[in-house]
């Protein structure tokens, strides 16, 4: 049995605060499987709003769970579609500043500035599904977004066109119309500082214990780090190869890269407990959550603004207020709507109209007949409110 079918089966009740208690047993696993102080700061990648970016509302989060620790090494769990990578800075100097060993692990996805973080790590730890991503900027020009690689690689090919042929393609005089100097250097500006960033960082944390070549045996100079971080770092940022700023880079493509990875897939206790882990994170999100910082003993979780219920359905101002919770239910069948009562006080009367949330989720439509598990409508009115459901 898989883990996430083994999970289904275990949390079929969709008690959240269950769901939770198994999260932090398998977050403690890995802390002591490592020895480590442990940080997640992960995002829903599966959720389609801008706030699951890294911004700079993260900053205040991330620093106070980090101030919860007070070890000598840390690992990071990561997992982000990418955002700000100025804000990806100033975390990454919070976290360094308190800790002169940090990893980063990754058992999903960290890309764009999340790749960015992992390369601030003394150990970057994968396992075979894990997928960082290219570092190329992105720039946002008349509500679109562009690779700031690409906009400058387009730019010199009208450059060369012009000079090859000694005319300027009046097709192109749009475009040039809508695009500054300033435009340009910022695209320039941008895409220097991703690369500014990760060659200091490899250097300095990466490459810190890279003494020998293993080719030669030869001593290893601050040279050769800073060479090859740099080489790195081009390669992350080169749109021309990865062709998209979404591509998923693995394992073997970092170490084509000549860049060592911790594979926790080689370590069957440590794999196990960062896929349950990475596995409950997942069932975590399927609520209206979208963030979540967390320790083994603390956590800040960030939500989506209340879609279920609204203010009138939940009794303001009445004698019930706060002791239930009612939502419409459409049926996707017959496509009749219900409205369900979630009773989060015991004695609470039904509301007229309503039908009562069933305690094993299983709610039957009452035009049709056709079955619903209503598990992940429990875990979102849990986690907002929470409180457990009652009969």
């Amino acid at each position: 049995m898989g883990i996430y079918t083994e999970y289904l089966a275990k949390f079929a009740s969709g008690n959240f605060d269950d769901l939770s208690a198994e999260r932090k047993l398998q977050l403690r696993r890995i802390s002591k499987l490592r020895g480590r102080d442990v940080l997640v700061f992960a995002s829903d990648i599966n959720k389609t709003i801008q706030q699951i970016s890294i911004d700079y509302s993260d900053l205040l989060p991330f620093t106070d769970q980090l101030s919860n620790l007070k070890g000598k090494q840390l690992d990071l769990i990561l997992e982000t579609p990418g955002g700000s990578g100025e804000v990806a800075e100033d975390l990454v100097k919070a976290m360094r500043g308190q800790y002169e060993d940090a990893a980063v692990i990754v058992p999903g996805y960290a890309k764009s500035a999340g790749t960015i973080m992992a390369m601030a790590a003394d150990e970057i730890v994968l396992g075979p599904h894990s997928g960082l991503g290219p570092i190329d900027a992105q720039i946002f020009y008349q509500g679109k977004r562009f690779s700031a690689d690409a906009l400058l690689e387009g730019m010199e090919k009208i450059k060369k066109e012009v000079v090859d042929t000694g005319t300027l393609n009046r097709a192109y005089i749009p475009i040039l119309q809508g695009i500054s100097p300033g435009e340009l250097q910022n695209a320039e500006n941008a895409l220097s500082f991703a690369k500014i960033l990760v060659t200091q960082w490899l250097a300095q944390y990466k490459f810190r214990t890279w003494t020998t070549h293993s080719s030669n045996g030869m001593p290893v100079t601050q040279a050769d780090k800073e060479q090859r971080a740099k080489e790195i770092a081009d390669h992350l940022c080169d749109h021309r190869f990865w062709k998209t700023h979404g591509r998923s880079i693995k394992i073997e493509d970092l170490e084509g890269m000549r860049l060592k990875i911790t594979d926790y897939s080689k370590t069957p206790d440590l794999n196990d407990a960062i896929v349950r882990y990475h596995t409950l994170l997942q069932m975590t999100f399927a609520t209206n959550l979208y963030k979540i910082f967390e320790t083994v003993d603390s956590q800040v979780m960030r939500y989506l603004a209340p879609q279920l219920p609204t203010p009138q359905q939940l009794g303001i101002g009445s004698p019930t207020a706060g002791s239930a919770v009612v939502f419409d239910f459409v049926c996707n069948k017959c496509n009749s709507l219900t409205k369900v009562q979630a009773t989060l006080v015991k004695g609470t009367p039904l509301q007229p109209g309503c039908a009562a949330f069933p305690l094993d989720n299983k709610f039957r439509c009452p035009k049709c007949g056709t079955e619903h598990n209503l598990v992940d409508a429990r875990r979102q009115i849990e986690a907002q409110f929470k409180k457990p459901i009652v009969g």
